[in-house]
């Protein structure tokens, strides 16, 4: 099975995680700076190393379900990546995600102020998990 590969865009960082070989736990992989490179042809080549089969991209949603400005951001990286890689990306609401990647840091004892390289990854962890699951109970 092709890995996964959950991404949580920001407008400083682009959290990633990758899931494992059976596609059932999602783990860590890096922080990208968008301003130190072209994310998009860093993810690709994420994609071409790691061999992914799908890409989740969290989608901001409004607490009442609705899109906003930063939604609109995303979707347009999604169109700009989905041109760049040859597997889906499928995009994933993204609420709480990075609450819970706060929280999950502060449980294990990290200073969330000093853990933002880490934070996106850790909610790019949440993003990838909700989806496996969801896929999980599909299949």
């Amino acid at each position: 099975m092709n890995r996964a590969l959950g991404i949580r865009h920001g407008e400083a960082r682009i959290g990633l995680a990758i899931s494992d070989d059976l596609g059932m736990m999602a783990h860590p992989l890096s922080t990208l700076k968008v301003k130190e490179g072209d994310p998009i042809k860093a993810i690709a080549a994420v994609v071409e190393r790691e061999r992914i089969g799908n890409i989740v991209l969290g989608i901001p949603r409004n607490m009442d379900g609705s899109y906003g400005p930063a939604a609109e951001k995303v979707r347009a990286f999604a169109v700009i990546l989905r041109a760049a890689v040859p597997c889906p990306v499928h995009t994933w609401d993204e609420r709480m995600s990075t609450q819970a990647a706060q929280r999950a840091l502060h449980e294990a004892g990290r200073n969330v102020k000093n853990s933002r390289e880490v934070i996106d990854q850790v909610a790019a962890i949440h993003i990838l998990q909700g989806w496996l699951d969801s896929q999980a109970l599909l299949g």
